[in-house]
């Protein structure tokens, strides 16, 4: 009893003196009445004792398992909360207790708050994260062009909360939404261009941009994609309008300037100009100065072609009118300065060109006044030697009627218009005179021209100096077959006297009086000569033409003859004279 009683008593003294004390005086007043022997009691005693071992080893064990419990989510407390502390990057609590003071749960209780306000932290956090995160997906969708595709499940790295990654994420949003938004203004500065543009070049700008995308448009109501793919298409959208309105401007600026150049052609009045004043407008404008709404339309374009396309054929018209006019102008030159008219078939051919539209009509313009002004230049340089040649012709003239006079026998009768013949004759014997001399001064004027232009001289596409030196050498020629025939003429003449003394004494009637053959068949002889040697000396010459020294010339048959007539004379109508 004493071996129960001690550790009893150490437990619990209370116990002992309260209920089991009393329960074992009671035992022991009831085994003393009934009689019962020390060995049934021991074993009794025992039993208790073992009963009572077995519920305070139940009782530990329980107590060993609490307290158990109780470190393991004291320590998980402590490890969730330090594990917080860390995803939130923050060091400390200000309400948790820095020591571990107390029990168990004193200690649990201490750290449970402190738990529950972390956990409150994370769940806002988490919550910040998974807004900006949210916030970072959509506007990186819209970016990327796939806001219309479900947004995926957002998670959030809950092993990193701390306000310098939220932080990082607040600065990745607010990228973002600087991306988004300068996206956003490049959008509507790329569909103000495409409203501004489609205004001027008279376009749908709707139309357009539907077909870039149909969330640019504001009436569609959803959100305007702003990919990377928009703005390239957006952007080349606007470059082909603005090379569509360059392209139209040039156009307008070459159609303005025809309209200009044939205004200014054909002097049109201003109530035709008037309806195109805007186009003249144009012709001082870049590009990028045309803003006026509707000023570079399809329509605007077409009309003016149609204008320009009128205005061709009018000219076309009135330019063959005034090519005939040049035309005749520079034959009247060439006409009064002897020299090589252009051909009537190479104008011919001309006016065709014209009439087909297959020549400018200013090149042609152009190209007639600079063979104007050549011709004028060229009359003007022939000036003085022209002069000089009809000076001569003038004076072969009176040659030639000279001789004539010279040779009829009648000349010194008494009839009417004699003394005229006779001053006439005078005068012609001066003029002829000076012929030897004007044509010295000729054929050096001549020599001196050609030597200055490389070229030669051509009088109605015969070259002068040929006929001079052809005249000269004729000349000198027929000095001589005069001086050979002198004594014939005395002897003729002396005959002449004869026959008309036995004339007078025998009849009164007149005979016919026949020249002696050497005369006529001298004069005849002379003129072929002239003649031959004119037509050798012509073929002899190298080519040449008015406008360049170094190209050929086609001889005329016809003018040939008629230059030697004019210059020689006939030689048919001397030998009649004769």
């Amino acid at each position: 009893m004493g071996s129960f009683q001690t550790p009893i008593g150490m437990r619990s003294s209370t116990l002992l003196e309260t209920s089991c004390g009393f329960l074992l005086q009671e035992l022991q007043i009831i085994w003393d009445e009934v009689g019962e022997d020390k060995f049934e009691r021991e074993k009794v005693l025992l039993d208790l004792e073992q009963e009572c071992l077995e519920v305070y080893r139940r009782k530990v064990d329980r107590a060993n398992i609490s307290r158990a419990r109780l470190h393991q989510e004291v320590a998980e407390a402590e490890a969730e909360f330090t594990h917080l502390l860390l995803s939130l990057g923050e060091r400390s609590l200000p309400g948790r207790p820095e020591k571990r003071a107390g029990s168990l749960k004193e200690q649990l209780d201490s750290i449970t708050p402190a738990l529950q306000e972390m956990r409150l932290r994370k769940e806002e956090r988490l919550n910040q994260f998974r807004a900006v995160q949210g916030q970072i997906q959509k506007i990186s969708a819209e970016i990327a062009g796939n806001s219309d595709k479900e947004p995926s499940t957002i998670i959030v790295n809950e092993n990193d909360l701390s306000l310098k990654r939220l932080e990082e994420y607040q600065n990745e949003l607010q990228r973002l939404y600087n991306e988004k938004n300068e996206r956003l203004q490049q959008v509507e500065k790329y569909i103000d261009i495409i409203h501004s543009l489609s205004t001027i070049l008279g376009k749908d700008s709707s139309s357009i941009i539907m077909e870039v995308h149909p969330s640019l448009n504001d009436l569609c109501g959803i959100t305007k994609n702003i990919s990377d793919t928009i703005l390239d298409k957006l952007n080349i959208t606007v470059e082909s309008l603005f090379e569509e309105k360059k392209i139209r401007l040039d156009k307008l600026h070459h159609l303005g300037k025809a309209l200009s150049n044939l205004w200014n052609l054909m002097d049109t009045p201003y109530s035709e100009r008037h309806p195109f004043s805007h186009v003249i407008h144009l012709l001082s404008l870049s590009s990028a100065e045309v803003k006026d709404p509707g000023s570079l339309t399809l329509e605007i374009v077409q009309q003016t072609e149609a204008e320009v396309k009128r205005l061709d054929q009018l000219k076309a018209s009135k330019m063959k009118e005034l090519f005939q006019k040049k035309q005749e102008e520079l034959e009247l030159i060439c006409k009064k300065s002897h020299v090589e008219i252009p051909s009537r078939e190479e104008m011919n051919n001309i006016i065709n060109l014209i009439n087909s539209g297959e020549i400018d009509h200013s090149d042609l313009l152009l190209s007639m006044d600079e063979q104007i002004s050549r011709a004028k230049e060229e009359a003007s340089s022939r000036k003085a030697i022209m002069e000089k040649v009809e000076k001569w012709m003038l004076a072969r003239d009176e040659e030639r009627w000279l001789e004539e006079y010279s040779r009829d026998e009648n000349r010194y009768s008494v009839s009417r218009g004699a003394h005229k013949n006779l001053r006439r004759a005078e005068r012609a014997r001066i003029m002829v005179s000076r012929i030897p001399a004007l044509v010295d001064m000729l054929i050096k004027m001549t020599r001196s021209w050609e030597e200055e232009r490389n070229k030669v001289f051509l009088y109605d596409q015969v070259p002068l100096m040929a006929i001079l030196e052809e005249y000269n050498v004729l000349r000198r020629e027929k000095e001589e077959d005069m001086k050979r025939q002198q004594p014939w003429e005395k002897k003729r003449i002396q005959i002449q006297v004869v026959e008309r003394e036995n004339t007078y004494t025998s009849r009164p009637s007149t005979s016919s009086r026949r020249l002696p053959s050497r005369s006529l068949n001298g004069a005849l002889d002379s003129s072929v000569i002239m003649n031959r040697r004119l037509s050798m000396g012509i073929h002899q010459l190298p080519p040449n033409t008015i406008n360049s020294g170094n190209q050929g010339v086609s001889f005329n048959k016809d003018g040939s003859n008629a230059l030697r007539k004019k210059i020689f004379g006939d030689p048919a109508f001397t030998s009649q004279m004769r």
